[in-house]
């Protein structure tokens, strides 16, 4: 992940509504605590772990798209592990029901009334291992909580409590069993990131010990839920200035207009675009967002929502039509 730096496309300096200086400090030395207590189980991929990072104060859902083996579910346990909340593993298969998310009312003789047993989906962390292995009926459940952070069963809405994020893990290659994530789905999930395979010297160190399963156990938290859910609230406050918003706005017009997309970006995927450049603005110790956070996080926040046409001979990469759009849009340049 890219550093920013303020240059041609900076903005003017933030109000005083933003964080102070301290403050920006602050929140920059927590995330790299956060992100260096990752790096002792997930090896030589520092740029995934920022944006793993930034997408949980970014008030985000993280999927993770990648073949097996190279760490997808030791990124989402070793995130949840450095945070002192609570978390759940939820394993996707064919038979899961919805119930089997949410919770479900039972009958207590006893007492002769209806008791909620909350499901794994009350947890500040869910980790949806295989997501697309479960039907659409199952995976339907999810998205009242990413969308409005709360679940209603029997006709009661019951909230989440804050910080609440869903990592979801997938397998891209092999399709056997199945079953596809709709738009509507995907567009809820802030990021879609890979962690491809490990460099030779990361890999090296990997074979020094047992891999995740010797390094998670002895994983500590270095933050608590309360600290996370104040950098959450931090993140809302890094200004954004009228030109930078117009830049997100003129990207999603460019992608609704491009000859090779089919279906462009929806008014979310600016929102949630703009909320990945303010927390990467701030885990850079920035109170304001500049183009360059926009541009670092662009490719991770908007491939997953573009739908590209195949009626053009070729197809086109969705990594290569983002970094069109970033190299076809203006940026804002400073005065």
């Amino acid at each position: 992940m890219s550093v920013s730096s303020p240059r041609a496309g900076a903005i003017p300096s933030a109000p005083a509504s933003s964080m102070t200086e301290g403050a920006s400090t602050r929140f920059a030395s927590m995330f790299d605590a956060i992100t260096a207590n990752i790096a002792k189980v997930v090896h030589g991929k520092r740029d995934t772990i920022d944006l793993a990072v930034v997408c949980l104060l970014a008030e985000g859902h993280l999927l993770i798209e990648d073949v097996p083996g190279v760490g997808k579910t030791s990124l989402a346990k070793a995130l949840a592990a450095s945070i002192d909340c609570t978390w759940k593993r939820i394993q996707f298969t064919p038979d899961l029901l919805p119930t089997d998310l949410v919770g479900v009312s039972v009958y207590q003789r006893s007492t002769e009334e209806w008791s909620f047993q909350e499901g794994p989906m009350f947890a500040n962390i869910v980790l949806a291992d295989e997501i697309n292995r479960a039907s659409p009926k199952t995976q339907s459940a999810l998205l009242e909580a990413m969308e409005e952070r709360q679940i209603t069963v029997d006709g009661r809405t019951r909230p989440l409590a804050p910080p609440f994020m869903v990592i979801a893990t997938q397998n891209p290659v092999e399709q056997e069993g199945t079953y596809r994530l709709p738009e509507s789905q995907l567009d809820r999930f802030l990021f879609r990131i890979s962690l491809g395979y490990p460099g030779r010297a990361a890999e090296l160190s990997i074979l020094d010990g047992r891999g995740a399963a010797e390094s998670l156990p002895a994983l500590s938290t270095v933050v608590s839920a309360a600290e996370i859910v104040r950098m959450i609230e931090a993140v809302r406050t890094v200004f954004l200035a009228d030109p930078l918003k117009g830049y997100l706005v003129d990207l999603a017009e460019a992608s609704r207009r491009h000859p090779a997309i089919e279906l462009g970006l929806s008014p979310r995927a600016t929102l949630q675009l703009a909320a990945g450049a303010r927390s990467h603005a701030a885990a850079r110790g920035r109170n304001y967002a500049t183009p360059d956070d926009v541009k670092a996080v662009a490719v991770s926040a908007l491939t997953h929502r573009l739908m590209l046409r195949t009626d053009r001979g070729g197809r086109l990469d969705p990594v290569d039509a983002v970094r069109e759009l970033l190299a076809d849009v203006p940026v804002p340049i400073a005065r």
